[in-house]
This record gives C-alpha cells, structure tokens and sequence, in this order.
C-alpha cells in the first residue's frame, strides 16, 4: 500500500498537466456521458407511457436532486479532504476521512428517506391537480427513495476511490450501475418476458437497482484489490476536526446542487400559470441539459482531486496550469451542446414527447437558453476548482447567483412581459452574470491562496 500511495504521488505531481487533467477527467467523462444517457432513456421510455407520466417525472425531479446534492455534495467534501492528506502525506487522517465520510453518508440517506416520503403528497399538492399526474407522481417517488442509503453509500465510494486516483475503477462501478437500469427499465416498466409489467413503478425499481449494482461493485474492487486508504473503526479516533473539514466544503457543495431544484421548482410555479406543456419542456431541458453539464463534471471530477493533491504539496503553479486546461475542455463540451440545441432542437425535445406543439415550444426554448452554455464554462470550472481547493464557501456564493439570486428574479420579471420566453432568457442573463462574478472570486483566491 505505502508503494501504492507513493506511485500515486509521483503521479500526481510529475505528468504533464494537460496530459493528467486529460487521463483523470476521461473515465469520469465518459461515465457521466452514459449515466446522463441512461437518465434520458429512462425519461424516453417514461415518456412511452404517456405525457402525464412524464410531467410527473418532471415534478419529482428536483426531489431526486436533492437527494443526489446533498450524497454527492459530502462526498465532494470527502473527496477533497482526502485529496490534501494524500498530498500532505497524512495517511491516518485520509484513513479517518474515507471511513467517517462512508459512514455519515448511510445517515443522510436514512435521514432523507424518512423526511422526503413523509412530504411527497404534500409537494406533490403544490404544483399539479390533476389526479393522474398526482398519483404517478407518488408512486415513482416512493419506490427511489427507498434507495437513498445505498445511494449514499455508493456516492461516497465513488468520491474515496476518485481521490485515491482510480478513476478507471470508478468509471466501471458506474457503467455496471448505469447498464443495469437501461437493460431492466423496458423489462420492468412493459412488463417483457417474465417480468411483471410496473409502469412508472418499474422505471424506479430499475433506477435503485442500478445504484445499488455499482455500490456492490464498489466493496468487491476495494476487498478484492484494495485502495490507498483504509477503512476502520481505530481510524475514528479523533476524527472530529476531520469531519469539520469534510462539511466545510461538504455542506456548500451540496447546496450548490440543491439549489437546481430550488431554481426548477421556482420556474415550474412560473411556467404552470401559461401551460403544463411549458412544465414538461422544463423537465426535457433538464433531462438533456445533464448530458451536457454531467460530461462538464466528469472533468470537474478528474480535476478536483489533482487539484487538492498539488494545493496540498504546494505545487501552486500546477494548481493554476490545471485550472487554465480544465476550462480549455469545458468549454469545447459546452461548444458542442450549442450546436446540438441549435441544429436539432425538434429531434431533441421528440425523444420526451410526440405532440407536435411541444415539440416546437421546446425547440424554441432551446434555441434561447443555449446561448449561455459556453459562458458557463467559467463558473462551471471555477466552482469545481475552488471545492478541489477546500474552499466550498466561495463556491457556494456562484451557485447562488447561478441558480437563485439572479435566474429566479429574472425569469419572474421577465415572464411579465413576454411570457414563457422570459423564462427560458433568464438561462443566459444568469450565466453571463455568474461567469464575470466566478472570474472575479477566482483571480481573489489565486492572488492569496496560489502564490508561487
């Protein structure tokens, strides 16, 4: 193991930048372009079943993205906590870190699943009366979130093993959890073969069961080949201070997640008073927008821990050389997105939909909101840059501006005047104006924090 860390070092500190953000960020890429694909298949097939079970997916979305935030978003702070001890060479608190981060985990999972079922019909209540909606609605949401504590199991391994510099290993786990849900979700929401016919009921069978396939896969790599930190009750010893570095950036990292269903809840109260079609085109955008924003974080998670590894070896000139590649690659990501979303709007928006006026309220919307793809680039990479640092806090102040302060008020100002499209412009005012601010914070940070 002391070979193994050692290895790892030199790894982390010797290769060429762009090579290593390019080796680290490519599994992580990759993984997130199939897990964002095998979301929008399952919204594809959910979309066969009829629109109101669409609609209904869309509503129970920013409750799933809670959930996610709030696992992940530890998991980043555990991720970047093991990152600086590995790179300071403190193996005892990367030890403590990677078995407390696993453990506080399953709690927020437990906890999230007794709270999020408790209020569902309530939520639910908020935006839709229509029983159907309202009814497929609860039956999707409280079959997944039965899954939370192995969600937040599973999260919490991929962040352990991604600091560690496994990032091949963790793209596996994932592609095992990802193709178990594509192959069970026709079997189980059509009822093929042997398999009982479940509906939007099997979409979220298929769902959990995924994650719990790539968590399975996840404790056979680390007992059958071992990582470079260890799990143990001895290492909880004095973990305290440990902890409060994990929620230090755990916590801002989760709300800067969380916040995207704060801003979806808050457009669909908008966009509902003009037509539920506008609320279904909010959830295919969304539903899209994560191929495109989930491929931007698989190189935001190839960077983050290399950046917390080179801040912890004061390696400060790395720590901004890999900044400077990272957004390089982001933003050729974003690129593409903006030629889909202007290209081939319709056939976009058709995969959740084939009613024809949705189709074109969708196109439309697209064409709109990509003009801030490419700009997001800058928030998108600084923000994962700042975590990788340990500075979750100014991390957080982004995603505020990115997802509430600015979007919210715009989109309800705007909609005054021209409806649904101030909705879909408030997209590229809030990212033109979070970019400058983003780029402002980070020249802050790299005059204080990266001196060479």
């Amino acid at each position: 193991m002391e070979m193994q860390q050692e290895q790892q070092q030199d790894f982390m500190r010797t290769r060429s930048v762009p090579l290593l953000v390019f080796t680290m960020a490519l599994p992580m890429t990759l993984s997130m372009l199939v897990n964002s694909l095998y979301n929008i298949v399952d919204s594809y097939f959910v979309a066969r079943i009829s629109e109101s079970a669409m609609t209904a997916l869309s509503l129970v979305y920013p409750v799933q993205n809670i959930v996610t935030a709030v696992t992940v978003g530890f998991g980043i702070g555990v991720n970047a906590a093991i990152s600086y001890f590995l790179g300071a060479r403190e193996q005892k608190n990367a030890d403590s870190a990677a078995t407390a981060g696993l453990i506080l985990n399953i709690v927020h999972g437990a906890i999230l699943t007794v709270l999020f079922i408790a209020i569902m019909p309530w939520f639910l209540g908020m935006f839709t009366d229509d029983s159907q909606i309202f009814s497929m609605g609860l039956q999707y949401a409280n079959i997944v979130l039965l899954f939370s504590i192995p969600i937040g199991a599973g999260m919490s391994m991929e962040k352990i093993f991604q600091a560690t510099g496994l990032m091949k290993t963790s793209m596996f786990c994932m592609l095992c959890g990802c193709a178990t849900n594509l192959i069970l979700d026709p079997l189980l929401i059509f009822g093929i073969g042997f398999f009982p016919e479940l509906g939007i009921r099997g979409a979220a069978i298929a769902t959990g069961t995924g994650q719990v396939v790539a968590l399975l896969v996840y404790i056979i790599f680390y007992f059958a080949r071992g990582i470079s930190v260890r799990f143990s009750w001895g290492s909880l010893r004095g973990a305290k201070s440990v902890c409060g570095r994990m929620y230090a950036v755990g916590i801002p990292a989760a709300l800067n997640l969380a916040l995207a269903s704060v801003t979806v809840s808050a457009l669909n109260a908008i966009l509902s008073a003009f037509s539920s079609s506008y609320v279904l085109v909010l959830g295919a955008y969304y539903k899209l927008q994560t191929f495109l924003y989930l491929t931007a974080n698989g190189i935001v998670q190839g960077m983050r821990p290399i950046c917390g590894y080179n801040y912890g070896a004061k390696e400060y000139r790395r720590v901004k050389k890999i900044f400077w590649v990272g957004l390089l690659f982001i933003a050729v990501v974003m690129l593409v997105g903006t030629v889909l979303c202007l290209t081939i709007p319709g056939a976009l928006i058709g995969i959740f939909t084939e009613n024809s006026e949705t189709v074109a309220i969708g196109a439309h919307a697209l064409r709109i909101i990509c003009a801030g793809f490419i700009v997001s680039a800058v928030s998108v990479t600084v923000s994962g840059t700042l975590e990788g640092l340990g500075k979750g806090v100014t991390s957080l102040v982004i995603s505020v501006l990115r997802y509430v302060a600015i979007i919210i008020p715009a989109a309800f100002i705007l909609s005054r005047f021209i409806a649904a499209d101030g909705v879909w412009n408030a997209f590229w005012v809030a990212e033109l104006v979070t970019a400058a601010v983003a780029a402002l914070l980070f020249a802050r940070v790299a005059r204080r924090e990266l001196r060479d």
